[in-house]
């Protein structure tokens, strides 16, 4: 996920601001974030087999031998792990070029860049791809897609906030850029954030609808509890990229438009990284917690009622069939994205024209001072 989002943030945020500023800021920026995402693609592999070996072990420990072997062994779930393993070594070696600043700032950026990243996304895709065929092509295909905009959404908010935190850091961006710099990346990636978000939330509905059977059970079963803590912290993080996009970013645009560097300067190196940190760690938090979404709230409260019934302790409890989507399913999962989207764009225009605002304000005040003051 982070490697998806590094590339994502180089090719459609930090990457198109930089080079409208100059070569000077485009290759420094593309080859810190170049050398993390290669980082990551190689620790992809190791992490990957950890966990195929953990698994293959009878005894609780880890069996790598048995991990490296189960790679193409012929089944889905091998042809799976080893697309896995393969694309995210084949994504790491593109990108690796540009850990050279002789390479990041040349024409052969775009390419590797825009190369990279789907091989990451078909790596981190692999993991919630059918092993399987289905029987139920349709349905099946569309929960992977919804799957697919959740993992992709949260690849590249997290992995951007992770970007966004080392450019931040001294050295990733030239002192004499900043402004200009982080004002413009601060806004393409407000569009990228709220893109993800959008599809975090509505496919966040549909697994919701396909797990819980009403509120109630966020607090009667293990899933829903479990589940009700990550959205706690995605919530708190929206509300964190809320203060972002609505007060941090126009006074950022204000202090750059009215001259004020010495401000500027403080936010940029003291509260804008402060708040990604906090983004960030709520986010992996939210990484964290996941993994223990197992089963569904649905199946737990029915296999709890059918124990309460049951005549013997060894008896093998029933599962829940699956919700089937009808008219109405349709008819209000329409109505949730529209009214998604609907909130996105309204937000990112509204902040815009405070963005503007404040902008405007900024330099007003700055040319009614004398100009004898102004030279001094």
């Amino acid at each position: 996920m982070g490697f998806a989002g590094l590339i994502a943030l180089a090719l459609f945020a930090a990457g198109p601001v930089a080079r409208r500023i100059g070569a000077g800021v485009l290759a420094p920026v593309t080859t810190r974030l170049a050398r993390a995402a290669v980082v990551l693609g190689v620790l992809a592999v190791p992490a990957v087999l950890t966990d195929l070996a953990h698994g293959a072990s009878e005894s609780g420990g880890y069996d790598y031998a048995a991990a490296w072997n189960s790679l193409y062994d012929g089944s889905g779930t091998g042809l799976l792990s080893g697309l896995e393993v393969t694309l995210a070594l084949v994504g790491a070696a593109l990108v690796a070029p540009l850990a050279f600043r002789a390479v990041s700032g040349g024409r052969a950026r775009s390419w590797l860049l825009g190369i990279g990243l789907p091989a990451g996304a078909v790596a981190l895709g692999t993991t919630k791809f059918p092993s399987e065929v289905p029987d139920d092509w349709g349905r099946t295909g569309f929960e992977t897609v919804i799957w697919m905009a959740h993992l992709f959404g949260g690849a590249a908010w997290i992995g951007g906030l992770a970007g966004l935190l080392l450019l931040a850091l001294p050295g990733g961006v030239p002192e004499t850029a900043r402004g200009a710099f982080w004002s413009g990346v601060i806004r393409r990636f407000s569009v990228l954030a709220m893109s993800c978000v959008a599809a975090i939330v509505l496919s966040g509905l549909f697994l919701y609808w396909g797990h819980v059977d009403g509120p109630s059970q966020l607090f009667t079963t293990m899933y829903g509890r479990v589940l009700g803590v990550k959205i706690l912290i995605f919530g708190t993080m929206l509300l964190l990229g809320v203060f972002n996009q609505f007060w941090l970013h126009p006074r950022i645009e204000a202090l750059r438009a009215g001259g004020d560097q010495r401000r500027l300067r403080t936010i940029l190196l003291r509260q804008f990284p402060a708040l990604l940190a906090v983004e960030l760690l709520l986010g992996m938090t939210v990484l964290f917690v996941a993994p223990f979404l197992h089963g569904s709230a649905r199946n737990q409260a029915f296999q709890a009622e059918a124990a309460a019934h049951a005549t013997s302790v060894s008896a093998e409890l029933p599962k829940i069939p699956a919700k089937q989507v009808s008219a109405s399913t349709w008819t209000w999962g329409t109505a949730e994205t529209l009214l998604v989207i609907a909130a996105m764009a309204a937000g990112y225009r509204v902040s815009g024209r405070v963005a503007r605002r404040r902008t405007t304000a900024a330099v007003g005040m700055t040319s009614k001072e004398p100009d004898d003051l102004v030279g001094v």
